[in-house]
């Protein structure tokens, strides 16, 4: 029963997100003809109600446009491009997805790793200097904006010491598979420093708040009362004992892998879905819009699912 109800709550959810969506988007102001006529001049408003009508502007947006909307989704159709002339939403999306999993997935392992390790040791250690220091630069981390450190790094790193390039993945010599991922990791390396120091702040005030939370409870002060090392004690009774709140915080960044960073993107010009989204908006590409934002809102709610699932898992209370 807990499972099924969770299933039917993110099914709902996902259609609720859907239709939003599809009117959110429609709300904006603009109109999409005028970036699908481009610069061309002397456009009669026959040929532009022709435009509407190849696109399906010109049926009502409810229930016309809203039944074909949800109709082809259920088919899996999300259409074609009004930016890309020519090619299908999934077209211009797919080959964006890799370099954002690339970039946020390694950011998101590296803040992971190094933000619980310190936020550990900093919650066990109260008032040592790890606990201090690591604590102030995590909360300055947490609350810096991206695209502030984003630019800060590229301005110091790429455009006065000149170590790394500074567009994105432009200009990467096609000679072998090699050189070609050497140079993809090479170009990574600023935007996912960015976006790893930015998360790894808040792996370390979470971690250390449940550590210090953790290590007031009796069976922490009976472990250290039998002799056990401080070390032990930490990794085989405190850790596993607060890991609850750290699973929620993984799998909702988990969850935002496939939204990426949209203002570290835009800073490195990245060509990910972050950027992807940008120009959509920009275009009033209806179409592209509607699905980044299905796939975002898939993504998150069914990392929150596997949250839910793994809380089960961890303390059968919660499925009670």
């Amino acid at each position: 029963m807990f499972l099924l109800r969770k299933l039917a709550s993110a099914i709902l959810t996902i259609f609720v997100i859907s239709a939003l969506g599809f009117f959110i988007f429609r709300a904006m102001p603009g109109d999409p003809e005028r970036m699908l006529i481009g610069a061309a001049q002397g456009i009669t408003p026959e040929l532009l109600a022709q435009i509407r009508a190849r696109w399906g502007l010109d049926a009502p947006l409810f229930p016309d446009q809203f039944l074909s909307y949800i109709l082809s989704l259920a088919r899996g159709d999300f259409g074609y491009s009004f930016k890309f002339r020519g090619e299908t939403v999934l077209g211009v999306i797919g080959p964006r997805m890799m370099p954002t999993l690339l970039f946020v997935g390694t950011a998101q392992v590296i803040a992971m790793v190094v933000g619980l390790w310190i936020g550990s040791r900093a919650g066990w250690r109260q008032g040592s200097i790890l606990d201090r220091f690591g604590s102030s630069l995590a909360l300055a981390a947490y609350g810096m904006p991206t695209f502030w450190l984003g630019m800060l790094l590229l301005i110091v790193f790429a455009a006065w010491l000149s170590w790394f390039p500074v567009t994105g993945l432009a200009n990467i010599e096609q000679t072998n598979n090699f050189q070609q991922w050497l140079g993809i990791a090479w170009r990574s390396v600023l935007p996912i420093a960015t976006l790893a120091i930015a998360q790894t702040g808040q792996y370390v005030l979470l971690m250390r708040a449940a550590v210090v939370e953790v290590s007031k409870e009796d069976f922490v002060t009976t472990a250290r009362a039998k002799g056990i090392g401080s070390n032990a004690v930490l990794r085989r009774h405190v850790t596993p004992n607060a890991r609850l709140p750290i699973v929620t915080l993984i799998s909702l960044n988990v969850g935002f892998i496939l939204a990426g960073a949209i203002t570290v993107e835009t800073v490195f010009s990245w060509p990910g879905l972050g950027l992807l989204t940008v120009e959509a908006m920009r275009a009033r590409d209806y179409p592209v819009m509607q699905a980044l934002f299905l796939i975002f809102a898939v993504s998150i709610v069914l990392a929150n699912l596997v949250a839910d699932l793994l809380y089960a898992r961890l303390d059968p209370r919660v499925s009670r």
